[in-house]
């Protein structure tokens, strides 16, 4: 018997009646009115106090519990339905891979499943924070058997077995006891020294490192704050309305309205809690993080490095604990440790180094290219514009400064440059912005239209607003395509939405977010409440929510679908539609949208870039659907080096393709990376092959169809589409 295995045994002998016991000491203390906190019955660790509510905390649940019922979009009641549902989140959240808490425990908190909601009503938050309290002590008792196996030395753990783990716990059952759960932690245990291991460290480094994890996670369980426990309740209260509404403890509302001003010295990333991970949502566009190209949307943060000190392992933090961490002063660099997006499972990190600076207003800019395509002896020139976000200085507009920058201001420039270069049609780059000002989008689809409606917004009375353009002018007139991905949402979805409707311009590439949903955040007298007030619909009646616009040819991924977008959140609201409101339609595609469909299947079947491209997806969709990785050694080996195997011909056939030498190692591929994102003055051309295929489907266009080269040809106007 190893020493881990004496360890399970002891463990397991000796708190058998004491997890019963707490089992049934916890349903009481949830059921019996009157009965203070879970700690009245239960012994704790000397060293960590249970957290208690506070009355501005119950304050604050009445008021939100109100608002949720009253000004909501979504007409929702609380339920004895919906209690449940606030259970089952509530303990996601706290416990989201199921590795701290029991079936035991699970069917003693059972008891008050059903109770949650009439409580949140009135503003009784004792039984959440009895639930937080527990899960507390588990995670403390986990991290302290953790610690136990480790100080015995990882070379005591046998690596030679045929045992396997799942990935994602998530859906998996909650393990029948303690005993049970002792054998998962040695499991989760042993697959973090593999992948350490695998990565080249020896089993010293790897033992001060995970001891130096479980230490940080341990300091944080006992250093729990009564703020902590409400947030956590709050916003699985919240959550079930829709994912955009949730509550700002003080300090967090601190930090949201600091990201909003975006005057924070950092690097430019949003980010959110994700059970005991921090997660990146969204980069900043021209923020330091977008500008070093490596940090990516749905990246999770393992650990923070300052300059020239020992990494801080984060997972368990508070989100603003982590923000403090990663904020810092201009041009120092700040390292982190990251599970990348599309990684198979949690032990696969990277190390991502970025130099803080202030986010300028001017590096989230529009900018211009123009790309040159030879096609049967003529030359197309196709311009191209970048939006990364929809901006504007108001500040600048408040002072009456007539030069102040926003979106619309600009693109107007650079049309009126590319019109200058003579060019042949525009491509709209609007990949990866996830938004920003309502009126910069109405206002910038107004530069492509005589005029007419939007957008429409519809509130939680049915009342619906049109936004209009009623400026009769068109900056550009000629034929227009609309670049879009999994990351274009919000404004650029409204934008895309209409053109599209008034067949002013073709999308093209893949589905977008789905954000169409309209926040405000009000006041509470502890911390604010951000809440979902009214929904984006289209000029042609159907909403840019949870569907987002769907491309008239589309162009394959990276982006995960499953876990980025709309429809990957729980309690989205979901697709409906409305009345149309009249509008032009310049455009009739139909007739030749299915020859533009196969030029472009043909050009991309033909296409190196594109094949290697499907190649890459096609990697990453099978490591996501990997279920279990292997705890033998060899055969977790004999995997991680078919994973670097194919990472490194995938570098170099991309290599091949722009005459470049192969790279011999996967450390050599890593290196370049690092310099590559480095140098400020470098350009990723890596998918520069889908803009210049935006370029061919608009040569298409023309060679089709010759009125398509001016909307403002007589009879090119249609008649307006009228409502019945």
């Amino acid at each position: 018997m190893t020493i881990a295995e004496k360890a399970v045994t002891r463990n397991h002998r000796s708190s058998l009646l004491k997890v019963a016991g707490l089992s049934a000491a916890l349903g009481l203390a949830l059921l019996v009115p009157g009965l203070s906190g879970l700690h009245a019955k239960i012994e704790e660790p000397a060293s960590y106090q249970p957290v208690s509510p506070t009355i501005d905390q119950a304050r604050a649940n009445i008021l939100i519990a109100r608002q949720l019922q009253f000004t909501h979009f979504r007409d929702l009641g609380i339920s004895d339905e919906l209690s449940g549902d606030v259970f089952d989140a509530y303990l996601n959240y706290l416990d989201s891979q199921r590795v701290y808490l029991t079936q035991q425990d699970i069917d003693a908190l059972s008891r008050v499943k059903g109770r949650l909601g009439s409580a949140l009503k009135t503003g009784q938050l004792q039984p959440g924070f009895d639930i937080y309290n527990l899960v507390q002590q588990r995670i403390i008792e986990r991290l302290k058997f953790a610690k136990e196996i480790i100080s015995a030395g990882v070379s005591e753990l046998d690596f030679s077995t045929d045992e396997k783990i799942r990935v994602d716990r998530s859906e998996a059952p909650w393990e029948a006891d303690k005993a049970a759960l002792d054998k998962l932690w040695i499991k989760r245990i042993k697959n973090a020294v593999l992948a350490q291991r695998l990565n080249g460290a020896d089993d010293e480094a790897i033992e001060e490192t995970l001891l130096r994890r479980y230490e940080g996670q341990l300091k944080r369980a006992y250093q729990a704050r009564s703020e902590d426990a409400f947030q956590a309740y709050m916003n699985a209260f919240t959550g079930m309305w829709d994912p955009h509404t949730s509550y700002f403890s003080p300090r967090t509302s601190e930090n949201f309205n600091i990201n909003m001003s975006l005057s924070l010295e950092g690097i430019g990333a949003v980010l959110q809690s994700d059970n005991e991970y921090t997660k990146v949502v969204r980069l900043v566009p021209g923020g330091p993080a977008s500008k070093q190209g490596q940090l990516q949307p749905a990246d999770r943060i393992v650990s923070v490095t300052q300059e020239d000190e020992k990494p801080v392992n984060v997972i368990g933090w508070r989100l603003d604990e982590v923000v403090d961490l990663i904020r810092g002063p201009r041009n120092s660099i700040v390292t982190l440790e990251v599970i990348p997006a599309n990684a198979s499972d949690e032990t696969i990190t990277r190390s991502i180094a970025i130099s803080r600076d202030e986010v300028k207003l001017e590096e989230q800019s529009a900018s211009k290219d123009i790309i040159h395509l030879d096609r049967s002896g003529a030359t197309y020139n196709i311009g191209v514009i970048t939006i990364p976000t929809f901006y504007a200085d108001f500040q600048a507009m408040q002072a009456g400064d007539p030069n102040y920058k926003s979106t619309t201001r600009d693109v107007r420039k650079l049309i009126d440059e590319l019109k200058q270069d003579g060019v042949d049609g525009i491509v709209m780059d609007l990949r990866n912005n996830g938004g920003g000002a309502l009126h910069e989008a109405n206002d910038l689809v107004g530069l492509f239209i005589d005029k007419g409606p939007t957008v429409q917004i519809r509130n939680a009375n049915n009342d619906v607003q049109v936004l209009d353009d009623r400026d009769p002018t068109v900056s550009y007139d000629g034929p227009l395509v609309v670049l879009v991905n999994r990351m274009s949402a919000s404004a650029s979805e409204i934008f895309a939405g209409a053109i599209q409707d008034y067949g002013r311009g073709l999308v093209v590439g893949s589905q977008t977010f789905g954000k169409g949903t309209v926040q405000a955040v009000r006041p509470l007298n502890h911390g604010q409440l951000k809440i979902t007030q009214s929904k984006f619909y289209r000029v042609s009646g159907g909403s840019t929510q949870h569907k987002g616009v769907i491309p008239d040819i589309e162009i394959p991924s990276r982006i995960d679908k499953s876990r980025i977008g709309e429809d990957a959140l729980d309690h989205a609201l979901p697709w409906d539609q409305i009345e149309a409101v009249p509008h032009t339609r310049y455009f009739d595609f139909s007739g030749i949208i299915d020859e533009l469909r196969t030029r472009h299947d043909d050009r991309f079947n033909a296409s190196p870039e594109f094949s290697l491209l499907q190649k890459e997806i096609d990697f990453l969709t099978q490591q996501r659907q990997i279920d279990y990785v292997s705890l033998n050694l060899d055969e977790r080996t004999a995997h991680h080096n078919q994973i670097e195997s194919t990472r490194l011909t995938i570098a170099n056939a991309r290599r091949e393709l722009r005459g470049e030498a192969p790279f011999e190692t996967l450390e050599e591929l890593e290196d370049w990376q690092d310099a590559q994102v480095a140098d400020p003055d470098n350009t990723d051309d890596e998918l520069d092959f889908v803009i210049r295929e935006g370029g061919h489907i608009m040569a298409d266009l023309l060679e089709l169809d010759q009125r398509m080269a001016s909307i403002l040809a007589p009879t090119q106007f249609a008649a307006k589409t009228e409502v019945p």
